[in-house]
């Protein structure tokens, strides 16, 4: 009996310090069936997703969907130390009553309460060591849980910063792509004079974004867990619109320097495809359709009138559909485990846009205050900085 529990001991502290090492520190995708973070995920998401999907206002569903991120990253800690504290006393347990107690009478209850009490360095006065074995082992868990705690929670400004860097960039897809972000208000927003090289700008950052995604998210896949701060934002919606974009650029739209969006569409499908086999998820190629041809035709449509020049051909369509394969299924199966819906096309309602009504206001002013303007005076002219002791920089 007390061999088994010294292996069992040896196990779980192995075990969690392993487990810790591959989730925390090391910085390339963990592996192993068993491992205890795996286990941890599997029993606590299923059951909090079922119970929060319940929750019919989308907003508080959002809500108690964001909680579930930072508490798993706390209950996992409190998992690890728990998992420690019983591994110390089970080998406690396997050297033969080494502690005194002056509450209960020795047993394995005593030496979990000692084990438990060594790894938070709390130093109890009513229970110690009897035998130089306890002793060397109590220094040894003291100085492994002080340690263990210190590590990880020096992890934990890395695990935000990496947060941080990620939803600062979907905040500034709002402007350009709307709330949810989609394909046709993206492009839809990128006619004007420059908006080739602007849009180009945008897919370059896009597709560093999408790398950083890719680094980090499986270094630490935890955080695809963290929620974005507002209710109709996430990651993925980010992911899928810029592919989606991508993938018009590729197939369908003229005008556009299609090279870069080769590239952003790349690497973006490289991060989804990967983050879906780190979750072991499969593809669900059989999901609903998000584009329809009567949806394609509208969104063919909008476009058009935005000014995006689209391909006239009767292949375009098919083209969409080829590169829609490519990431859809995957796309698909994330937005199913993480409760995350995939933004669609084109908005499917129409609203009122704070760009709208910048944009308006700011052709009001290059109206009112053309570069070139003069005003034609006696014999000469006078510019408008001539005649106003004020001037405003637009």
């Amino acid at each position: 009996m007390r061999i088994v529990a010294l292996i069992a001991g040896i196990v779980c502290i192995i075990g969690v310090l392993w487990d810790a090492f591959q989730t925390i520190i090391v910085p390339r995708r963990a592996t192993g069936i068993f491992r205890l973070t795996r286990l941890f995920y599997i029993a606590t998401w299923r059951p909090w997703s079922f119970v929060v999907r319940r929750i019919r206002t989308p907003r508080e569903r959002e809500t108690a969907f964001s909680y579930y991120g930072p508490l798993s990253l706390i209950l996992l800690l409190a998992l690890w130390a728990a998992v420690m504290v019983v591994g110390f006393g089970f080998i406690y347990f396997s050297i033969g009553i080494p502690f005194y107690d002056l509450r209960h009478p020795p047993g394995i209850l005593t030496d979990l309460y000692v084990s438990g009490a060594t790894l938070f360095t709390l130093g109890p006065t009513d229970a110690g060591p009897l035998h130089p074995a306890a002793r060397g082992l109590m220094v040894l868990e003291s100085g492994t849980g002080f340690g263990f705690l210190a590590i990880i929670m020096g992890y934990f400004p890395v695990l935000y910063g990496a947060f941080s860097r990620r939803e600062v960039s979907i905040s500034l897809l709002d402007a350009r792509a709307g709330s949810p972000p989609t394909a046709a208000e993206l492009l839809r927003r990128h006619v004007h004079p420059g908006a080739a090289k602007a849009l180009s700008t945008l897919l370059i950052e896009w597709e560093r974004w999408s790398a950083e995604l890719l680094e980090s998210h499986i270094s630490f896949p935890l955080l695809c867990y963290f929620r974005s701060q507002h209710t109709n934002q996430s990651w993925l919606s980010a992911l899928t619109s810029i592919l989606d974009t991508s993938s018009l650029l590729i197939a369908g739209v003229q005008g556009h320097e299609a090279r870069q969006a080769q590239l952003t569409f790349a690497m973006a499908r490289h991060a989804l495809v990967d983050l879906t086999q780190v979750f072991t998820l499969k593809p669900r190629p059989g999901a609903p359709d998000r584009l329809p041809p009567e949806r394609y035709n509208e969104l063919y449509g909008l476009l058009c009138r935005g000014g995006v020049s689209m391909c006239r051909d009767n292949d375009a369509e098919h083209r969409l559909m080829e590169m829609r394969r490519l990431y859809e299924p995957w796309a698909e199966a994330l937005s199913a485990h993480f409760s995350m819906p995939l933004p669609p096309w084109f908005p499917n309602e129409s609203h009122r846009d704070n760009w709208l009504a910048v944009a308006r206001l700011r052709e009001n002013a290059e109206v009112a205050n053309p570069p070139a303007a003069s005003i034609a005076g006696e014999g000469h002219t006078h510019s408008l900085a001539e005649l106003h002791d004020e001037h405003h920089d637009f």
